[in-house]
């Protein structure tokens, strides 16, 4: 693939969605060389959903793979075993080997959401790190001061307040800087919590007579409510994957606030457009409701088409701003002859665990034929009329026996 030197595309690709390039000069002359750079990002299979957080840096790789650049995806089957203690004040728990192996198992196909997966070079860090023996861990070790990785704001916090800092993760960014190296990468892209482990690959590749990679770092995108990133662990995210119509009403509850960076961070609208809306949201021009219905069309585009961002913009219409029941829905056959209000959220999928379906169905938030049930001890009885379950605003299931 030829290389794209356009000058403003490569600006905006060093601008947009970016919180800091180093080093930006070096890096903008590597881009116009019309040399192919070697772009990793790397993530470890934590959990098994990728979210609008997670797509950040997935779309900054994108413009540059658009760029004619060669994208390295590493997948840290290895480091996930030690876990990443970027802002936690305690030791993180280690995951296991099936942990690892079952999250990893869809990461490559979201990535393909975003990514041409076809021209990625997919590599996982299992391949050298779980080969090191004592001594090259110890050469390794070597080429990095105590005082140097201390000097981690996490981990001087801890080290100051006498907390448990255990060596392994200690070890964490020195083994995600050699992966630097082993790669041979050009440029490394992470989020702005990232930014040490990033310039570890800088400091080991000079170690080991390399050029430094160049560093881009993302913001991180605050979840659905303002105020923390995205993350599962929180419930304020998005995920990729999910259904459109589920999305759809997800960003239609966003905090106003967020508009604008949503646009930025997670659309390929225009910067001279958001800026547009940008300026008509300080001026009170336009309702933040029609700017959210713009918003989750242009984000649904993006990982569902323009069909299915059509059709979740109707469905949202006429069930949420009109009241009405949605035409096709969900229809399970339940081989019971009554069934328990918190077994039945927990069966239909309509909730994650019966802790949740307690705590909806006593914030009012489930209806049974329209009527509000908040008893969790209340008992559907089944026959084979249809009974409508409702939970919040957008899922509907009818049962019958």
């Amino acid at each position: 693939m030829a290389i794209i030197r356009d000058e403003k595309k490569i600006e905006e690709v060093l601008s947009r969605g970016v919180e800091e390039v180093l080093v930006k000069d070096r890096l903008r002359e590597k881009l116009l060389s019309g040399r192919q750079l070697r772009i990793k990002f790397g993530i470890d299979p934590t959990g098994s959903v990728l979210h609008l957080g997670h797509a950040v840096p997935l779309r900054k790789l994108r413009e540059l793979q658009d760029l004619g650049h060669q994208v390295i995806l590493l997948i840290g089957d290895f480091t996930a075993r030690i876990g990443d203690p970027t802002g936690k004040s305690a030791t993180r728990q280690p995951m296991t080997d099936e942990d690892v192996i079952k999250n990893m198992k869809t990461y490559v196909d979201q990535a393909a959401l975003i990514l041409d997966i076809s021209k990625v070079e997919v590599r996982y860090n299992t391949e050298w790190l779980e080969k090191m023996n004592f001594a090259e861990l110890v050469s390794l070790a070597s080429k990095v001061t105590f005082a140097q990785v201390s000097q981690r704001a996490d981990f001087k916090e801890r080290i100051k307040n006498e907390q448990d800092l255990s060596l392994q993760e200690f070890l964490y960014p020195i083994m995600q800087g050699y992966d630097s190296v082993v790669l041979k990468a050009d440029v490394e892209i992470g989020g702005t919590d990232q930014k040490f482990n990033l310039l570890m690959g800088r400091q080991l590749q000079k170690r080991y007579d390399q050029p430094e990679q160049d560093v881009i770092t993302c913001p991180l995108l605050e979840g659905l409510s303002g105020g923390y990133k995205m993350s599962k662990s929180l419930g304020n995210y998005i995920a990729i994957t999910e259904a459109p119509e589920e999305m759809y009403g997800k960003i239609m509850s966003i905090a106003d606030d967020l508009i604008v960076n949503y646009f930025t961070l997670c659309t390929s609208l225009p910067s001279s457009e958001i800026e547009h809306i940008d300026g008509d949201i300080k001026k009170g021009a336009v309702n933040p409701r029609d700017l959210k219905m713009k918003l989750a069309c242009e984000i649904i585009k993006v990982y569902h088409g323009e069909a299915a961002a059509q059709t979740a913009q109707e469905r949202f219409i006429k069930t949420i701003q009109n009241k009405e029941v949605p035409e096709e829905i969900e229809e399970r056959k339940m081989k019971v002859d009554k069934i328990n209000i918190v077994d039945l959220l927990a069966e239909l999928g309509l909730a994650t665990s019966k802790g949740e379906a307690r705590r909806v169905i006593e914030q009012g938030g489930v209806k049974i034929d329209g009527e509000v049930v908040s008893d969790i001890k209340k008992e559907i009885m089944m026959s084979d009329k249809e009974v409508l379950v409702q939970k919040g605003k957008r899922q509907y299931v009818k049962i019958s026996k």
